[in-house]
């Protein structure tokens, strides 16, 4: 199997690591295999977008999703390190406003699988970061929403020491917090 895959606290949240083939040269490894992705994980998805981002250190992208056309996204690093996090904002979700937090870097190639219907976000914790995903709908800005970073009520652990770049739209005040998400629904 190309993919070691472990659960994480929200149960439709996994980290696959994939099985690399390094010698004197470089390695060597499948990103991604639609057969074996399924194989590993059980899941049937289609992918319909990449994307690839890059950001500096302390940059904080999230915590953002679509309230329609919501997307999966398979997630990783291809240059430096990310501290990436999944929220689960599903109101009927047993883990709702739980998090799950992984260290994704080019060293380690380890991917995130983020459901459909989770907010999702990162923060760069290197010089600067190269990050690559997939996602199962199309991005409809329309629809985006995000939660603020720091909601004290998900008392998300980043590994930072000051505070990040933000985008305007991920500013406290932009941004909602869980309870207000919740509210909404």
């Amino acid at each position: 199997m190309p993919y070691q895959v472990k659960n994480t606290n929200i149960a439709d949240v996994l980290l696959l690591e994939p099985k690399v083939f390094g010698d004197e040269r470089g390695f060597f490894y499948e990103s991604f295999n639609q057969r074996d992705f399924e194989a590993a994980t059980g899941l049937s998805v289609h992918f319909v977008q990449d994307n690839h981002s890059r950001s500096h250190q302390s940059v904080l992208r999230g915590l953002h999703f679509q309230t329609q056309h919501p997307q999966g996204k398979l997630v990783r690093v291809i240059a430096g390190e990310v501290f990436d996090v999944a929220v689960d904002i599903r109101p009927e979700s047993p883990t709702c406003g739980q998090w799950t937090g992984h260290l994704l870097s080019a060293s380690n190639k380890h991917q995130l699988w983020v459901p459909p219907g989770l907010a999702h976000g990162f923060v760069v914790l290197s010089e600067n970061a190269e990050f690559l995903y997939k996602t199962t709908d199309y991005y409809h800005p329309e629809y985006e929403q995000s939660i603020v970073w720091n909601d004290p009520d998900l008392n998300i652990q980043w590994p930072i020491n000051s505070e990040p770049s933000l985008a305007a739209k991920d500013q406290p005040g932009a941004a909602m917090t869980m309870a207000q998400w919740l509210a909404k629904q």
